[in-house]
């Protein structure tokens, strides 16, 4: 990573990816789009289970809509469920058991979708960062698998499905990291290069985008969007980021209120 890129994605996170960017942003936001109601949409929510996912699986159901979580854990995914049925009220609340690190298995859940739901949205928002270069039984480096090759087989085979359907949507959660890296096509598996997971995940997330570029492209009857939901304090960041994590939570908090308190009265 560059030192050039490194400042700009700090000073870019420092004011669009924290909480102040989120009150800045909601300024433009219009209330009657964010209550709508969505009985009868069908979603999909990769990493429904914790964090993101979870919230937004949560956020859906109390809306209305149909969720089918797609998780990796039964008993987490489990809980999750139940917890999203029993605070929504909504029992159209659906569980498939995938690991999205697994091409067969992503095939064949994809190929018993299609013959037995419909799909208007799909969320790719699962993802993980191992931070040491590990394979597959598939011989694939992990993070690639789950954050690139798990996210094209999963949507290229759902997009039959969504092309049948009104306005269907393909949102992919990437990240502001991305900006760090530049898309490398020479390297996909990270055997190149000395192997760190930050930089390797900031890899994968910039090849979600320009996937998610390509997809819009050649198929405009779906609404292709990939985002970044901010600096997120949830068990998969602490998880993948360890004491880093904490440490750059730290350091944004310390930031900002050194911000406030410069700020005249």
């Amino acid at each position: 990573m560059s030192l050039y890129r490194s400042v700009v994605w700090f000073a870019k996170g420092l004011r669009e990816y924290t909480k102040s960017g989120y009150e800045s942003a909601c300024k433009d936001f219009v209330p009657h789009d964010l209550e709508v109601q969505i009985p009868g949409r069908v979603f999909l929510v990769t990493g429904g289970n914790s964090g993101i996912g979870k919230a937004t699986a949560l956020e859906i159901a109390k809306r209305g809509g149909t969720v089918h979580l797609v998780c990796r854990d039964q008993a987490p995914a489990e809980d999750a469920r139940g917890e999203i049925i029993r605070e929504s009220g909504n029992q159209n609340i659906f569980l498939h058991i995938v690991d999205l690190s697994d091409p067969k298995q992503i095939w064949k859940f994809v190929e018993n979708f299609k013959q037995e739901h419909k799909l208007h949205v799909l969320i790719n928002n699962a993802g993980c960062m191992v931070n040491k270069r590990e394979l597959t039984e598939d011989g694939l480096e992990k993070n690639f698998a789950a954050n690139t090759l798990g996210v094209y087989i999963l949507t290229t085979g759902l997009i039959p499905v969504l092309e049948k359907e009104h306005d269907p949507r393909v949102i992919t959660v990437s990240s502001g990291g991305m900006l760090v890296q530049k898309l490398n096509t020479n390297d996909l598996q990270s055997e190149r290069t000395p192997f760190d997971g930050t930089m390797v995940y900031a890899q994968n997330k910039r090849q979600q985008v320009v996937l998610t570029e390509r997809w819009a492209q050649g198929h405009p009857a779906i609404h292709f969007s990939s985002m970044h939901p901010g600096w997120a304090d949830t068990p998969g960041y602490h998880k993948s980021l360890g004491g880093k994590g904490e440490l750059l939570l730290l350091a944004v908090d310390y930031i900002l209120n050194q911000q406030k308190l410069e700020q005249p009265e």
